[in-house]
């Protein structure tokens, strides 16, 4: 069985939520360049007794306890072998997430990199001590200290899995084969009504990363860093592209029934949904297009108000050991991020499948990050634009 992946922004996100996370009073600096600075906060220096129970925020699919599919469990296990009980909230945004997190109710998130920077700079995220996670050892290298996990060399947490937006095309209908984002850009008239886009604020990087291989004058060097010339360019550009949208999707389930009906023949997906509708006999593929694509990267946060935070890091380490962290990556479909967890999938092929030993194939991959006004490209001399705007222009291009 396979899950959706659920909404992972929210086409609406509260202008006072942003404003704590994407304001000009969050300046700093990280290994990507990042310029902010996070309130000082120290990891815990050791692993106490459990406390008996943990507060969970969690994609759908994370934290199955059999509930829902009684062979799909790794909860119970866990809550045997460490006295925790798991409650786990599940989310349907990342917009969500952080405003469960501000409750201080929570331990710990899946947090994707479109709400990690937000928890990490309002501070609601703690940093983590991955010594106290053996696990993390096996994780793969291309998953740890990157910008939207870590500040300055600090770990804010635990690598989960990832996957990449990908272009997917009916076979009968789209010919030649794409092998650019064109297909759904400068050549979308083409399929007028047909073409498909991912329902999210966060969409508007995936215009920006076209832009940045194909228009050079911009000179666009991260998709997720936008001045205002820049961001309006990716902005005139999904306005074009709306008059040929027939429908933006943010359940996987819905897409798969667009292209088994013929109502979307190219667009935006996953490699999940690439795997539901070819197993449903859909005439589909997808490709990584030759300008790279976007994609989302998952990361489980301590929360810095976490009542039960030894249960926590029991959680996150158990959560990335090999075989609940294959588990995860099959039911959910998605790369695992422990390198061990490869040996233990039912399916052998899938971590070939979901590229996850593959790091060549991860840096034409610019994970999901959240745009803050310090541009996150290195530049000192101009502000990005926040998400905050992001959102507002989200609402403009879809009319």
């Amino acid at each position: 069985m396979r899950l959706n992946r659920p909404t992972r922004a929210a086409a609406a996100l509260g202008a006072l939520l942003l404003a704590t996370a994407c304001g000009a009073s969050d300046p700093a600096t990280s290994p990507g360049g990042r310029a902010f600075t996070p309130p000082e906060l120290t990891a815990q220096k050791s692993l106490g007794k459990a406390e008996g129970q943990v507060n969970l925020i969690a994609w759908a699919g994370y934290a199955e306890d059999g509930s829902n599919d009684p062979k799909v469990d790794w909860v119970t296990d866990f809550e045997k072998q460490t006295s925790c009980q798991v409650n786990t909230k599940t989310a349907g945004t990342s917009d969500e997430m952080v405003s469960l997190m501000k409750t201080g109710q929570y331990d710990a998130v899946s947090a994707s990199g479109d709400a990690s920077l937000r928890l990490i700079a309002s501070g609601d995220a703690a940093p983590v001590n991955t010594g106290l996670v053996p696990h993390y050892k096996d994780i793969f290298s291309g998953l740890k200290d990157q910008q939207w996990n870590s500040v300055k060399g600090v770990a804010y947490g635990i690598p989960h899995g990832r996957g990449a937006n990908l272009l997917m095309y009916n076979t009968k209908t789209v010919s030649p084969a794409p092998d650019s984002w064109s297909a759904v850009f400068d050549a979308s008239s083409a399929h007028k009504g047909k073409v498909t886009a991912y329902d999210s604020p966060i969409y508007i990087a995936d215009a920006a990363l076209y832009l940045m291989k194909t228009k050079p004058s911009l000179a666009i060097k991260d998709p997720y860093a936008l001045d205002q010339k820049q961001f309006d360019a990716a902005v005139a550009l999904l306005k074009e592209q709306n008059a040929n949208v027939g429908e933006y999707w943010s359940d996987y389930l819905k897409e798969v029934s667009a292209f088994k009906s013929g109502d979307s023949v190219v667009g935006t997906s996953w490699q999940v949904i690439l795997n539901t509708a070819q197993a449903e006999k859909v005439p589909v593929k997808a490709v990584l297009p030759k300008e790279g694509a976007t994609g989302w990267s998952d990361t489980w946060m301590l929360s810095a108000k976490a009542k039960h935070p030894n249960c926590a890091y029991r959680w996150m380490d158990w959560i990335v050991s090999p075989k609940v962290n294959a588990q995860v990556a099959e039911y959910f479909g998605e790369a695992p991020s422990n390198a061990k967890a490869c040996a233990e999938t039912t399916d052998k092929n899938h971590c070939a499948t979901y590229h996850a030993a593959d790091e060549s194939y991860w840096k034409n991959v610019h994970f999901w990050t959240t745009p803050i006004p310090q541009c996150v490209d290195g530049r000192t001399d101009t502000q990005c634009v926040p998400y905050a705007k992001w959102v507002q222009a989200w609402t403009e291009i879809k009319g």
